[in-house]
């Protein structure tokens, strides 16, 4: 699983891979649609490395609960972020006993569900290879 280059663009809905870098602005391409468009300096983004949920001992890096629900869900699509309230909350209690529900939105734990679901659906999840065998 490697999420280097992905990010979230504010005011946009999916995740984009930076495909390059121009003088004023980063080519980013959408991972749903494949579409191409420029990200210039005024737009907030943010990569996913850098984006961590908070628990009461320490902020948990993003990278860290896309494992920890490819594990619970054998590395397939999880639960919808269109779900009930009740039941993300139950869901996020069983990823991330320890978040912190007081600086954890329900947004939050949505956009984590949403994410995961289009990296795995666009193979940036995905069951690891068995090393055994590879010779």
């Amino acid at each position: 699983m490697n999420i280097e280059g992905i990010i979230n663009v504010s005011g946009k809905s999916g995740l984009y891979k930076i495909i390059s870098q121009g003088k004023n602005a980063i080519i980013v391409e959408s991972l749903k649609d494949k579409r191409k468009m420029p990200v210039y300096p005024h737009n907030e983004a943010s990569s996913l490395e850098d984006i961590g949920i908070y628990t009461y001992e320490e902020s948990v890096p993003l990278m860290n609960i896309f494992k920890k629900i490819a594990e619970k869900e054998n590395y397939q699509k999880c639960m919808s972020h269109q779900s009930s309230k009740n039941e993300i909350e139950d869901y996020f209690r069983e990823i991330l006993p320890d978040y912190d529900e007081m600086r954890v939105y329900i947004s939050d734990m949505k956009k984590t569900l949403n994410w995961y679901n289009i990296l795995q659906s666009t193979g940036f999840i995905e069951l690891p290879k068995d090393n055994k065998n590879d010779k």
